[in-house]
């Protein structure tokens, strides 16, 4: 009933181009390191120009006082020899912290006969401890040079604490695949485009020539 009909050839798949492949997965790559770093570098670059501008950057300070009495029952625990550095006894941090609300925790502390004092930089400002080991008087300071001041420290990532040195590698691996990716697209698509080099190149060049010349 079919001998005279010839079996139709199955369609062969079209093979998968490797630069077509290639170029998809660099898109993808590229894209989604883009959408995770995009925020970062932004804030990044901004904060880049204001630390370049910092001198002509005016702050005004605030400075915050206070004055606590460590309760006698904790003296006992400040009476006792330590190691240096060695942080505040458990109890005694808890109450310092009630008092004063800053938290000294596991901080290191600058021991003497006299007094504890613990020092807490962080983003934007400073802060500090003191106690008094004999009579339990405690003084502390908090300044506060402003968010502007508070977003550079950021970009240094100063005093800042694991978390944010944890983040700032993190972005930092996004850049580095966004800029790589961006690169090897690059590579892909500039026979279409003479600029492409020369303007990669000149990305080079010129912090090298300004750094060569201008900086001594």
């Amino acid at each position: 009933m079919n001998a005279g009909l010839k079996p139709v050839p199955a369609k062969k798949k079209p093979k998968v181009r490797w630069k077509t492949w290639w170029m998809h997965q660099l898109h993808t790559w590229h894209w989604m390191s883009a959408a995770m770093s995009l925020i970062g570098m932004l804030a990044f670059a901004i904060t880049g120009v204001t630390l370049n501008h910092s001198a002509s950057i005016g702050a005004n300070p605030v400075v915050t006082h206070k004055n606590a009495t460590l309760d006698k029952p904790l003296l006992a625990d400040l009476a006792k020899p330590f190691a240096k550095d060695a942080p505040l006894p458990a109890p005694v941090a808890q109450r310092v912290a009630a008092l004063t609300g800053l938290d000294p925790a596991g901080r290191s502390v600058e021991w003497s006969d006299e007094e504890a004092y613990v020092a807490l930089p962080r983003p934007g400002g400073d802060a500090w401890v003191s106690i008094d080991r004999a009579s339990g008087a405690i003084e502390s300071e908090v300044t506060n040079r402003g968010w502007l001041s508070y977003l550079n420290d950021l970009h240094k990532g100063r005093n800042a604490g694991p978390v944010w040195f944890w983040f700032i590698d993190v972005f930092a691996a996004a850049c580095i695949v966004f800029t790589v990716t961006g690169l090897l697209l690059l590579q892909l698509m500039a026979r279409n485009r003479k600029l492409t080099w020369p303007l990669v190149a000149s990305g080079l060049v010129v912090p090298f020539l300004l750094a060569l010349f201008f900086i001594h």
